[in-house]
């Protein structure tokens, strides 16, 4: 039996604004340390997160961990605006009920509608559409770096057969949407065990079960070459991978790096050129950048022989 509205608890929601660079280390702080099942863009307002926990505890304990984080945040951080946070109290629903109100079908490409998995596909659309669910990871095409991601695999596709490795898969989007492009194969990474319980999930709302190799591998044992590797992830991982993920992407196939600022694309595209890449090519939104190039030599160029 259902309890009544008297019996249930109610939550807290807290919201936090702050410059989307430190999203994720906020979603993380949200979820990992406060223990929030789920963290959601404010449909209104990309610069503020929203989050929800049961209502029992102590409201001046939180506050106090939310205020020391926030400060940490600050000094890692220095060149972006002060973030700040404001607690509310909702009564007789959970956060699954409360963060839906910030997901809407959203049209994220000219190609590409996005539906959250409650609700009915619109009746007569054009296009492709995908059923999200995005649980704890991120990635319903909300996010500009996502976007951008999805509009470069939409440019891409090619007519005839290719194959996409997407690293950081987290609910799956990308993979998703590169088998509905016409990927196949189709791999999908994460490190994260519970992402990919989710992108499983996706899968099987989208009736794409088995369509994506989802796994916790390195990129190492992976099937490459391919045609496309995408990655949207932040500028410290991508650096630390991109030895990798350049050496899996095929002569004259692509590779599409995300979770940029735009002032941080100069700290990767040297590195693409001496990894056998022409000039890439930028997509912006906001305050983000999306990185396509084509890798157009087999081999690496290496520092000072002129090769």
């Amino acid at each position: 039996m259902e309890p009544s509205s008297n019996d249930r608890p109610g939550w807290i929601e807290i919201s936090v604004q702050s410059d989307p660079c430190t999203h994720e280390a906020v979603s993380h702080f949200l979820m990992e340390t406060l223990g929030c099942d789920g963290v959601a863009l404010d449909s209104r307002c990309e610069s503020v997160l929203k989050a929800y926990l049961p209502s029992g505890g102590s409201p001046e304990s939180l506050e106090l961990r939310i205020e020391a984080f926030l400060a940490g945040l600050a000094d890692c951080f220095p060149d972006t605006d002060p973030p700040g946070y404001r607690l509310g109290c909702i009564q007789d629903q959970d956060w699954r009920t409360a963060w839906r109100k910030h997901f809407r079908p959203e049209r994220v490409t000219p190609g590409l509608l996005v539906v959250p998995a409650w609700e009915p596909v619109p009746r007569g659309l054009l296009g492709r559409v995908l059923r999200m669910d995005p649980g704890p990871a991120f990635g319903t095409g909300q996010h500009a770096t996502t976007r951008m991601c999805l509009q470069a695999l939409e440019d891409l596709a090619p007519k005839g057969p290719w194959s996409l490795l997407d690293v950081g898969t987290g609910s799956g989007i990308l993979a998703m949407y590169g088998v509905l492009l016409g990927a196949s194969p189709v791999e999908g990474l994460d490190v994260d065990e519970e992402a990919l319980r989710w992108a499983e999930w996706n899968l099987e709302l989208n009736d794409l079960s088995g369509a994506v190799r989802l796994s916790t591998d390195s990129i190492d044992t992976c099937r490459a070459p391919y045609t496309v590797v995408t990655a949207n992830l932040i500028l410290d991982v991508i650096q630390d991978l991109l030895p990798r993920l350049t050496a899996a992407v095929r002569l004259r196939g692509s590779l599409v790096l995300s979770g940029l600022l735009r002032e941080q694309v100069p700290l990767v595209t040297p590195a693409l050129v001496r990894a056998g890449f022409g000039s890439a090519r930028e997509l912006r939104q906001e305050e983000w950048a999306c990185v396509v190039a084509e890798r157009v030599h087999s081999h690496v160029k290496r520092e000072g022989n002129g090769s």
